[in-house]
């Protein structure tokens, strides 16, 4: 019996290793705008995302709900519109969760801590927001990249030709910051990338027309050293500027709702990101 018991469980043993190899083999085949929604299905990634603390966004700079004309239906956008014009555009991308209350207020705070500068925080779930995270994970897993593609071209069309634009966001909407800079051309003036994946290859970095600030925390199990390490020699490669800020913290660890929040490093890194964009968007 105890024989029976001992093949049985090298049997479930190596199953278990073929399946890990097959998921890590589909993640390096797998473009960067697919990987991240990849992570959704695997059950360790998930669980790294305790369910967001209860919170109402009530805007006190005018913020509102809009719809942005596609190639597809109509997307949503939350926007803060500078109080005197100004070409100077952030577009906000969501965390796992989507566009929730939390997001609209990280976009309330950078429209106040910058000055002169419209902000606008797109929805990439087309109005499906993640109360928990099986719900989230349902959603990411569903996401379709030539969707968040039309939604950013949408939103570039919504800010004008004239727009010099700045991205940034976080897990999830870290990597739509990275494609949301390469779609923008010459539009995109900054970069900036909370532990979200980024772009790997290098012919269409070479197409990014601005710099990049990488942000993540060196407890990350998937955006992790490996990750962050072949980012820096694959911009190297395409002559492009990347600055890395890492943080002794685990994913999602600037996320106010998450239960492993680190305040300092999340202050640090914002301070980081403030600079960054003031750098660049003048």
């Amino acid at each position: 019996m105890k024989k029976v018991i001992s093949l049985i469980s090298l049997v479930a043993l190596a199953l278990t290793g073929i399946a890990q190899k097959q998921t890590d083999a589909t993640l390096c085949h797998t473009p960067a705008t697919e990987k991240f929604a990849l992570f959704a299905s695997n059950k360790n990634f998930n669980m790294k995302h305790p369910n967001p603390v209860p919170y109402v966004h009530v805007s006190m700079a005018g913020g509102k709900m809009i719809k942005i004309k596609t190639a597809g239906a109509e997307a949503n956008g939350f926007v803060l519109e500078a109080k005197k014009k100004t070409n100077n555009w952030i577009f906000v991308f969501q965390e796992y969760w989507g566009l929730n209350d939390h997001i609209k207020r990280e976009a309330e705070n950078l429209y106040n801590d910058l000055g002169n500068v419209n902000v606008i925080a797109l929805d990439m779930y087309d109005g499906k927001i993640g109360t928990t995270r099986d719900e989230a994970a349902k959603y990411m897993q569903e996401f379709k990249p030539d969707r968040g593609n039309e939604i950013v071209k949408g939103a570039l069309e919504y800010v004008g030709k004239e727009a010099k634009v700045g991205t940034i966001g976080w897990c999830f909407g870290g990597g739509q910051s990275m494609q949301a800079a390469l779609t923008a051309g010459k539009q995109a003036s900054a970069c900036v990338i909370y532990y979200g994946m980024p772009e790997e290859n290098i012919d269409r970095l070479k197409g990014l027309n601005c710099d990049v600030l990488d942000i993540w925390g060196t407890q990350d199990g998937w955006i992790n050293k490996d990750v962050t390490e072949k980012f820096e020699k694959n911009m190297a490669a395409a002559g492009k500027k990347l600055t890395v800020k890492s943080y002794d913290a685990d994913h999602a660890f600037a996320n106010p709702s998450n239960p492993k929040h680190n305040k300092d490093f999340t202050a640090d890194a914002y301070k980081n990101t403030l600079a960054f964009f003031k750098a660049r968007l003048k």
